[in-house]
């Protein structure tokens, strides 16, 4: 049993944002179906290398940008430009539960696809728009791309090292806006699910990645609009945070080889930074009127930093983690992807999965991160080839035939 059994998705979606929303619903249990262009397929089937090699060690048509994005799916094709194509979604929008689409503002309104024509078929229908900049306002009409999202919504200006330390506007290196619009979206749909089993209607959700960019602001857009009068909005801090003291990266003591080495610590109240001055040997450093609380921390933090770190370059890594580990001060190595995915606890806790794809056995792909105790998430369906369930799918859900 799982907690979407028996929902059913139409997904008209492509690229990240929309993917990542209905590969969460997958997981879940629901059936999704995923709508492709015949011959072509969402657009992240070509964005390799790297490629899933065929049995000739050549490159297959299935990217691994696609494989990490579409998991427990099935692919049909169809072509929404011809009226063949628009009558078949709106035969399957009849019988789903929810559609989910990422075209610009007003194409589906030309195919007849729209929130409004679907409606007068299937009034319980959730239905998910996700675009650049929303269905209304100034930039609905754009393009809207992650990496400019990114710098319109002001992560940019808040991302990278210091300006007087060289550094310049950075994008995050996975694409958080698109990222995190598919997990509000997913967000969206269940609440909408709800109000639909509670009243029999549907309604439109209009997600935005410029919107979510905004909302990930956090505590940055909090501390900026709280500022009265407004204060100069605030900048890069490289590794460092900026209400918080010391929380930030490290160098320590070089390598056995002579490279260069780091770690990160993380203290989240007065109590640690009590325990790390300990580690360090300088207790009083805790009781220094300068130092005692965050909020004194954070105003001498030019002081306090290099103090720090004159300390930590005296010993290499694995003396400080395996001190601070023991003192519970938050710490961590800054860990490559190959050391991630042979750390004992990811490991451990299951975070890659195998899968039985049609080109590959025990394809190792990233799994869901949520863990339920009585409905546990699904490990179904690899991701699917381009149409390879056409034809089981328009069965299933709507009777056809082969000759059909």
């Amino acid at each position: 049993m799982h907690s979407l059994d028996g929902i059913k998705v139409l997904d008209l979606s492509r690229v990240l944002a929309g993917p990542w929303c209905t590969q969460t619903l997958a997981d879940l249990g629901a059936d999704v179906v995923k709508v492709e262009r015949p011959g072509a397929g969402d657009d992240t089937r070509g964005w390799g290398p790297p490629f899933l090699p065929t049995a000739q060690n050549t490159d297959s048509a299935e990217s691994a940008y696609f494989l990490g994005a579409n998991r427990n799916k099935r692919s049909i094709t169809c072509d929404l430009s011809s009226a063949e194509g628009q009558q078949l979604i709106r035969a399957l929008a009849s019988k789903a539960d929810v559609l989910v689409e990422n075209f610009k503002v007003g194409d589906m309104r030309r195919y007849g696809l729209d929130y409004a024509s679907l409606k007068s078929v299937n009034p319980r229908l959730v239905y998910c728009s996700i675009t650049g900049f929303g269905q209304t306002g100034p930039y609905a009409d754009r393009a809207g791309y992650d990496f400019a999202v990114q710098a319109m919504g002001g992560l940019m200006s808040v991302t990278g090292e210091r300006d007087d330390a060289g550094g310049g506007p950075q994008k995050v290196g996975v694409a958080v806006a698109d990222l995190f619009t598919g997990m509000y979206a997913t967000v969206a749909v269940l609440a909408a699910l709800r109000h639909a089993d509670r009243t029999g209607n549907g309604q439109h959700i209009d997600m935005a990645l410029l919107d979510t960019q905004v909302a990930m602001l956090a505590n940055l857009g909090a501390n900026y609009l709280v500022n009265t009068p407004p204060k100069p909005p605030p900048g890069r801090m490289g590794n460092a945070h900026v209400n918080i003291v010391p929380y930030q990266v490290f160098e320590v003591a070089p390598t056995t080889t002579g490279e260069r080495d780091f770690l990160i610590v993380a203290v989240g109240n007065d109590s640690q930074f009590a325990k790390l001055c300990e580690c360090l040997g300088r207790p009083a450093w805790a009781t220094d009127v300068r130092f005692v609380r965050n909020q004194d921390r954070v105003r001498h933090r030019d002081v306090l930093i290099p103090m720090l770190g004159s300390v930590l370059m005296s010993q290499g890594k694995k003396h400080w983690l395996d001190l601070l580990e023991a003192a519970k001060v938050p710490c961590g190595p800054i860990n490559n992807l190959a050391e991630v995915f042979v750390d004992p606890h990811v490991r451990e806790r299951g975070m890659v999965q195998q899968w039985q794809h049609p080109l590959k056995a025990d394809l190792s792909l990233v799994a869901s991160p949520i863990k339920m105790s009585e409905t546990p998430v699904r490990q179904e369906f690899p991701p699917p080839t381009l149409g390879q369930h056409t034809q089981e799918v328009l069965a299933e859900w709507l009777g056809r035939t082969a000759t059909d």
